[in-house]
């Protein structure tokens, strides 16, 4: 059986605690996991400022060059995984079987890593506002005359990951460029794809060093939040809630995106069907910016009712079918546990599953696998619970709110796509601080474009400007 080894400084360590982790189909063990205990997490922590200086070795321009290997690397190439090899075909199948994501997304995701690798350059101007990044290497530089000078708030990056999407792990591949060594809990369904992307990077020239990787428990990832001086965290609302207000933390927690139409062009809204729908359920819903909600002024049933009939022509489908577009679940327990979740808010009424008589349950059995099919909700008013939510599978609501009124209701919003060219309304978006990434016009709220940011400034979260001053000619 395949085992995946805890990483310390890029060198593998093979625990004496190890979970297997089982294939989602026949519930047999697809792989052993190395775990590391709370201790052992420390003592890689206390190594951070040594394999800082690895890094520090290198030009960011050396890193975003094996950065740009890398990706194409992690994309292509057999890598090591414990003694054996991994093929691109082999990381595809593995991460399909412990997550159940289906092996067309795994692939897409997989491109997606190498796309955000090989535009490194692009990333990195869009979260520095284009800086000269070389003021990292000497630790300050001359901007127009003036000394400018930036210094890196912590020794490593922690980062607590998520199973959902093997694509996620994009977002903290630009610390290496910004020399911030990595400290990472990997999500328990997909261990492989930062210890993947590790390997494709130690194998194009970056010090093994930059990459700790610790697969562990509840205990472990707080070592990691509480030690480390800069870290991402992702996970659903009771996750992320205690360290909402950490500074040290960047929290990625439920995305609430949404699609809002405008009163100028809520009369044709057959022609955004299809940006709405790729909101909705591209990449299988998995991710936090899926639209889980469309707000309109208007026609707010006909809507629902279309979308309805777009998403239940998605159909759960076995994992190795190129047609298949939703995940299975993992545990089979939880999916019913959502869905039953849902079905209770229904019967309070003011909601109701548009979806529901075009296909058939919403809980589906298939080829040994638990689906939620996706689900379209018409809500009577913005207050209703389904209304502003998200699930991990392609759920949606639509509900009618004045656009006098929208964009102070939609309540904090990851993603929010604005169909309109009304300037009030493209202005009270713009000024909100409830819109963290906003869209002007049909953009689908999952396009990422590289050179901005997202969820967050991953270089100032890093870096803060320092006020730096020198006597010329001393």
């Amino acid at each position: 059986m395949t085992h995946i080894p805890v990483l310390r400084a890029g060198k593998p360590y093979t625990s004496l605690d190890v979970q297997e982790i089982p294939h989602v189909r026949t519930g047999e063990p697809l792989v052993r996991v190395s775990q590391a205990n709370p201790g052992l997490v420390a003592r890689g922590l206390n190594a951070a400022h040594a394999n800082k200086r690895a890094l520090d070795a290198l030009s960011v321009s050396d890193l975003a060059a094996i950065t740009r290997r890398a990706g194409r690397l992690f994309a292509e190439a057999e890598l090591p995984l414990d003694g054996q090899t991994q093929s691109p075909g082999d990381y595809v199948r593995q991460v399909s079987g412990t997550t159940g994501i289906p092996e067309t997304l795994c692939r897409e995701n997989m491109e997606k890593i190498r796309l955000a690798c090989s535009q490194i350059d692009d990333v990195l101007a869009g979260l520095t506002r284009g800086l000269d990044l070389s003021v990292l290497d000497e630790g300050w530089a001359e901007d127009n005359g003036r000394p400018l000078s930036y210094v890196r708030q912590t020794d490593v990056l922690g980062a607590v990951l998520p199973s959902n999407s093997p694509g996620v792990h994009s977002l903290w591949i630009p610390a290496i460029s910004l020399k911030a060594p990595l400290v990472l809990k990997p999500g328990r369904e997909d261990p492989w794809t930062p210890y993947r992307i590790a390997q494709a990077f130690v194998v194009a020239g970056c010090p093994g060093e930059a990459f700790g990787i610790y697969p562990t428990g509840h205990a472990g990832a707080n070592e990691i939040l509480l030690r480390c001086g800069r870290s991402l965290l992702f996970g659903g609302g009771a996750t992320v809630a205690p360290w909402l207000h950490d500074p040290r933390v960047s929290v990625h927690g439920p995305g609430r995106s949404k699609v809002i139409l405008g009163e100028d062009v809520v009369e044709r809204w057959e022609d955004f069907l299809d940006v709405i729908l790729v909101s909705i359920a591209a990449n299988g819903g998995r991710s936090c910016i899926n639209a889980s909600g469309v707000w309109t002024p208007a026609y707010g049933r006909e809507i629902a009712e279309a979308i309805a009939h777009r998403l239940a022509r998605i159909e759960a489908r076995p994992l190795n079918d190129p047609q298949a577009r939703i995940a299975a679940f993992s545990n089979p327990a939880a999916a019913a546990g959502i869905s039953n979740m849902i079905d209770v808010q229904l019967k309070s009424g003011g909601a109701e599953d548009l979806t529901a008589g075009l296909r058939g349950g919403r809980l589906v059995d298939l080829d040994g696998l638990t689906f939620l099919n996706p689900t379209l909700v018409w809500c009577e008013s913005p207050d209703h619970p389904l209304a502003n939510t998200e699930y991990l599978f392609p759920y949606s609501s639509v509900v009618e709110v004045p656009q006098a009124e929208v964009v102070h209701r939609i309540g904090p919003s990851l993603v929010v796509t604005v169909l309109t060219e009304d300037e009030d309304l493209v202005g009270d978006s713009l000024n909100s601080p409830h819109v963290d990434r906003l869209n002007v016009g049909p953009i689908p709220t999952n396009r990422i474009s590289w050179d901005q940011p997202h969820e967050g400034n991953l270089f100032d979260h890093l870096y803060r400007q320092r006020a730096f001053q020198f006597a010329r000619g001393a």
